[in-house]
């Protein structure tokens, strides 16, 4: 399947001062199948060792940190030779061994010719249990599940796929509806790999069902063996107030949703497990709209979404019958769906941080407020086909942006103001 990471993949291994690289991402989301791909078609032999309940690496790692002895220890335990200018080192769940983490300091400062590539699903809780991270000897990389437009590659609508890619909205408008029935089944299928895959080839939308109810089950499972015991509970009850608090016509997280009379500090610990693990985003409000976001933001107030939209739909009990009614599915639970698709894209891109406004009243909202660095852009989500918002206008003339953007229904269309994006082709909004 096409993975746009696959491009930084071959830019890291054109760097001249190339570190180690670490991939970032909650499970399932095509970790282990990006870095097996990239060894198979750019170097001549690959070395991968897991490091989850493998006691003979963590054996290895126990001992002396000498690069000669752990390659030597890593080629006994692989049966291949390590040559470093044709062999790719794989890593894999390597938060399991906290000194293989520790290690790749070594190997950056003393033997920079390795290709080593590492993942970890649960990499921000060990950090958070005291592992000695190699700070400045690492390069990072942030995956997610498939964006749209991965999505459609997936569907074989490569020049569907084009004509975003290119900015060619003109014959974009004109497939308007194959873009808009493709966006129904991600809202429905979403861009977990294993998912998609399956879809791609069968399109059987109740096996995708099943395949995201086990993805779900085992996300849970990973609460009761990876987290404390006395956080577990908390920490399952956050994880399922998400879809009601997405569902509520404002929302700003509320801790009585998950259950009456729920304070902050009780489920402080639960939230950090959930964001550090990649299983939800914390998208923060900020009080002022100026740069840098992060330096307005309002620590008590912010949104929670899941990583991907179809397994939201799959925990709201979606249901595949609303696919065939018009444009209905955009407005189910109040929008909830849409504005999660939209978060989900925006993760993507890199080099955007995204937040949301809202009035010190709450009298106005504006979905996101996306910081690129150079300028701040506010973004609102239209779920349906009325494209009055009286917060955009409040906003606007508070502090005149130079652009705004709101995505809809709708075609693509500029003014001097406002940019018109289709919900299809939000990822086009660089």
């Amino acid at each position: 399947m096409y993975r746009s990471a696959m491009k930084k993949l071959k830019a890291w291994k054109a760097k001249v001062n190339r570190k180690p690289l670490i991939i970032r991402g909650a499970r399932q989301v095509g970790k282990t199948w990006l870095m097996k791909e990239f060894g198979a078609n750019e170097y001549e032999n690959v070395v991968y060792i897991n490091f989850d309940n493998n006691e003979r690496m963590s054996n290895l790692f126990e001992g002396s940190l000498e690069v000669e002895r752990l390659v030597t220890g890593l080629e006994l335990y692989s049966g291949h030779k390590i040559d470093p200018q044709d062999t790719l080192l794989i890593f894999d769940e390597i938060q399991e061994v906290p000194k293989a983490l520790t290690s790749l300091k070594y190997f950056h400062e003393n033997a920079p010719q390795y290709n080593i590539i590492c993942a970890g699903s649960l990499l921000g809780i060990a950090l958070h249990h005291g592992t000695s991270f190699p700070v400045g000897k690492v390069e990072f990389l942030d995956m997610y599940p498939m964006s749209f437009l991965e999505f459609i590659h997936a569907m074989g609508k490569d020049q569907h796929a084009a004509l975003l890619e290119k900015g060619d909205f003109e014959m974009a408008n004109t497939f308007n509806q194959d873009f808009i029935d493709l966006l129904k089944q991600y809202y429905f299928i979403g861009g977990m790999p294993e998912v998609v895959h399956d879809f791609s080839r069968n399109r059987d939308f109740n096996m995708a069902r099943e395949i995201q109810k086990h993805i779900l089950d085992a996300y849970e499972q990973d609460f009761s063996k990876h987290a404390p015991n006395n956080v577990v509970p908390s920490i399952r009850m956050l994880w399922n107030s998400i879809p009601a608090q997405l569902a509520k016509e404002n929302k700003k997280f509320i801790y009585g949703l998950i259950k009456e009379g729920a304070r902050a500090k009780e489920y402080e610990i639960a939230m950090l497990w959930l964001t550090d693990c990649g299983l939800v985003h914390k998208i923060q409000r900020v009080v002022t709209p100026s740069l840098p976001l992060k330096a307005y933001e309002d620590l008590k107030a912010f949104k929670l979404y899941l990583l991907d939209v179809g397994l939201l739909s799959c925990m709201t009990g979606l249901r595949q019958v609303v696919l065939l009614e018009g444009n209905n599915l955009f407005r189910e639970f109040k929008g909830a769906l849409t504005e999660q698709y939209v978060l989900q894209q925006l993760k993507t891109l890199d080099g955007i941080d995204t937040y949301y406004w809202s009035a010190e009243r709450g009298t106005s909202e504006v979905d996101f407020v996306i910081d690129n660095g150079t300028y701040i852009t506010p973004l609102e989500v239209k779920a349906a086909e009325n494209l009055q918002s009286k917060s955009m206008k409040v906003y606007r003339d508070k502090y005149k942006p130079n652009m705004s953007i709101r995505t809809s229904m709708a075609d693509y269309r500029r003014d001097d103001w406002l940019l018109n994006l289709p919900l299809w082709a939000v990822e086009t909004i660089r």
